[in-house]
């Protein structure tokens, strides 16, 4: 799916053999909504990395990736390029690159949290919605 989605198929292959990560550009078959570590921590009601995944799949049923650059790093929600996103976490298009790991394989800089399961898999703008939903009340009970 990502391979298809640079329009140099052939180079994002390249990347991902030489870095496991490769530079795909946004807004063609999917774009994605950055949200912040603690937005999903608190909606999932964990940090824990397979608590978390496991609560995203079943929430998102879609692949989302994590930046691994700092210690809370952003998940980024893969969505369908016409979705219509109105939340309050930034919505990437085009215009904008974004490293996508190589599928089964563990890169030092990002990771699936919850890898596609076929082409063209990605997450629904609705379900992502309710999910962080969740998060201010969750957030302020723990509080």
């Amino acid at each position: 799916m990502a391979a298809l989605a640079h329009p140099l198929p052939g180079q994002a292959r390249r990347e991902w053999t030489d870095a496991h990560v490769a530079m795909i550009p946004l807004g063609r078959r999917f774009d994605a909504v950055r949200v912040p570590a603690e937005r999903i921590h608190a909606a999932v009601g964990s940090d824990e990395s397979a608590t978390v995944a496991a609560a995203l799949e079943d929430w998102l049923r879609g692949p989302v990736v994590q930046d691994l650059r700092s210690g809370l790093g952003p998940y980024y929600v893969l969505v369908a390029p016409d979705a219509e996103w109105q939340g309050e976490e930034v919505r990437l298009s085009t215009g904008t690159y974004l490293g996508v790991p190589r599928v089964g394989h563990i890169a030092y800089l990002m990771t699936w949290v919850v890898q596609p399961q076929r082409p063209g898999d990605l997450c629904d703008v609705g379900c992502l919605r309710a999910l962080l939903s969740v998060a201010e009340p969750l957030k302020a009970v723990e509080s």
